[in-house]
């Protein structure tokens, strides 16, 4: 498999463009991909390091960047001058790497609450009526069945990409080469209901529905857990209440109805903590053996 250093440089120069006299996009590449990633994270966080006077927010996404700032304060040209620097400085590191953690989120799959969505839109919404959203996902990926694609799903890990859309809701992109990636399409047209933390996919894209409301992704689970909390009654919500942040790692852990249930008792205690582990991701591990290093990383949490 190609270095990492080999692999950023080819990206090429990002493309710098403007939203209003408000909002620099800068895009690093027109597909996802780890590298192209890592280069967004890697001049998100610098720009967030050196506290600009007059830039509001940077926002990370897939493979490119908003930055929000305030012209009063921060002319366009001068900020663009500043990102351009980082994007230059950053071409010259080889070994790219995120401090991050890596987060397991246990999951009921096959549940009885998306099962019950999907059947009532099959029909004129569902590229397969005959099935069920697990049964139809792995027949386009040529798996033997259902539990053989949940096995996939649920083997090797996940980064999130960016977060929003709906709030706290994360887009999640699985870590193994891109042969291996599981690509879902979306429904023929969105459904008007899914169940509040439903774990879906579209795409190549993975995602949890952090509220109930319309969707078009393939359907697999339910997560056991909140992801965004505005009361902030949990622990691991005093912070923000949004759980995930750009760059964090899931592990998705398989659960029957019976841990489901407890782990929903625990959470209305106000008792439930998500399992999480700090690691350092590194790119050029990462693309030289992904399934090794995949499995350094998901170890993290083992005696947590």
């Amino acid at each position: 498999m190609r270095r990492a250093s080999e692999a950023t440089a080819e990206l090429g120069p990002a493309r710098y463009t403007w939203g209003g006299d408000e909002f620099l996009f800068v895009e690093i590449a027109e597909a996802m991909s780890l590298q192209a990633y890592f280069k967004v994270m890697s001049m998100a966080t610098v720009l967030a390091d050196q506290g600009l006077d007059g830039v509001v927010d940077v926002c990370p996404a897939n493979a490119s960047l908003l930055i929000r700032f305030d012209p009063d304060v921060l002319p366009g040209a001068e900020l663009e001058t500043a990102v351009r620097a980082i994007e230059a400085d950053l071409r010259g590191r080889r070994h790219p790497a995120i401090r991050t953690r890596i987060v397991e989120v246990p999951v009921w799959y096959d549940d009885p609450f998306t099962a019950e969505v999907g059947a009532r839109f099959r029909e004129g919404y569902h590229q397969d009526p005959s099935g069920t959203d697990l049964d139809y996902a792995a027949k386009v990926n040529g798996l033997a069945d259902a539990a053989e694609f949940i096995r996939r799903h649920h083997e090797q890990p996940w980064l999130v990409s960016m977060v929003g859309f709906v709030a706290g809701l994360p887009f999640l992109f699985q870590l193994v080469p891109q042969e291996d990636q599981l690509e879902v399409p979306k429904y023929l047209s969105p459904r008007t209901d899914t169940p509040k933390l439903t774990v879906g996919h579209g795409g190549c894209f993975g995602c949890i529905y952090s509220v109930r409301g319309a969707g078009g992704y393939q359907m697999f689970g339910v997560a056991a857990a909140p992801i965004f909390d505005p009361s902030q009654a949990l622990e691991d919500f005093g912070d923000f209440m949004v759980f995930f942040r750009p760059g964090d790692l899931v592990r998705f852990r398989p659960v029957d109805e019976e841990e489901y249930r407890r782990i929903q008792d625990e959470v209305e205690a106000g008792t439930f903590r998500y399992r999480q582990a700090p690691v350092t991701f590194e790119l050029e591990k990462a693309l030289a053996d992904p399934r090794e290093y995949n499995r350094q990383i998901m170890e993290q949490l083992d005696g947590v």
